[in-house]
């Protein structure tokens, strides 16, 4: 693969298709602050992205069954009717048939007006292309659409890089419409980019990358957890795109350098960053994060506040 010859495939004037996946913001007393939830899942669909929910930035990891279906509704009576958002299909630590649990998930996520988003599993590490594509096969089967999810291990150890064989069969699959790519390595991005102009153009690649995230540049879509920290830029960053404005290298390189704050070692704290920021600009009542995930240390505000600065907030 030359990838020199991919970055010279610069896509300039492209829509981009963007979704924010959503942070589940708490209260001082620990419960999940709904109201500002709300708000923000509708503040970034007026914005012009799409919601995701349970996803990592919603500690989909840390959620029971009961909380992820709540989510589920707190999100559909935010959004309205008719207004699609993507909810996470999470499955790691469950026990029995693999694409029953799977089934489950994604009839829930349909019964709330949602499109499915499958969260790998270690269930399938290891597996060969040919029977890891036949099961995605049978867990699709029968649902309108359907996203798929490579997701590397810094963010969480059930995640897996696919091989481009594995990868090339799920694009075979036509339920699966597209895939979210999270390896934070542009060179595999570039080369997903490059699988699907050759083999199903239509299939959407939704940069992952919160370290990356000008990949939109070459043909990427995103789905974030980046963007639910300052969802109204990053449709502005897209316009600026689309209509070939200058002014978008400027909004661009202020949200990568929020990214590269947020978004360093450990990862997982990222979520703790997102909280903290959206706390800074008035969007939720506090900066506490889940109380399962890593923290960031108390400095953290001041960071952010530079991040903010830059992106013209206060």
């Amino acid at each position: 693969m030359n990838i020199a010859s991919l970055l010279q495939r610069q896509r300039p004037q492209r829509k981009v298709q963007g979704i924010a996946a959503a942070l589940l913001p708490f209260t001082t007393g620990g419960n999940v602050a709904v109201e500002a939830f709300q708000k923000h899942l509708q503040a970034t669909h007026r914005a012009g992205l799409m919601n995701a929910v349970n996803m990592d930035t919603g500690y989909v990891n840390y959620l029971t069954e009961t909380e992820k279906k709540q989510v589920l509704c707190w999100t559909r009576e935010s959004l309205g009717k008719d207004v699609p958002f993507v909810a996470g299909a999470y499955i790691e630590g469950q026990f029995g048939d693999i694409v029953a649990n799977y089934k489950k998930q994604m009839d829930a996520i349909v019964e709330c007006g949602g499109i499915p988003i499958l969260f790998q599993t270690s269930q399938l590490h290891g597996k060969p292309a040919r029977e890891k594509a036949a099961i995605y096969q049978e867990i699709c089967r029968g649902f309108p659409r359907v996203l798929a999810f490579e997701l590397g291990r810094m963010f969480a150890p059930s995640g897996e890089i696919f091989d481009e064989e594995t990868v090339r069969r799920l694009m075979d699959i036509p339920e699966i419409q597209g895939i979210k790519h999270s390896s934070l390595d542009r060179s595999i991005e570039l080369q997903r980019l490059a699988l699907r102009d050759a083999c199903r153009p239509d299939f959407r690649i939704y940069t992952g990358n919160d370290l990356g995230i000008n990949m939109i540049e070459y043909g990427s879509d995103y789905l974030l957890g980046l963007a639910t920290f300052a969802p109204e830029k990053f449709a502005e960053r897209d316009h600026l795109w689309e209509t070939s404005d200058s002014a978008y290298y400027a909004l661009s390189d202020s949200l990568q350098y929020l990214g590269n704050v947020a978004f360093r070692a450990p990862v997982p704290a990222y979520k703790h960053s997102a909280a903290v920021f959206l706390h800074l600009t008035g969007q939720t009542p506090t900066d506490r994060a889940h109380p399962q995930n890593p923290t960031r240390p108390p400095w953290e505000s001041d960071m952010l506040k530079d991040c903010a600065r830059r992106l013209g907030y206060g």
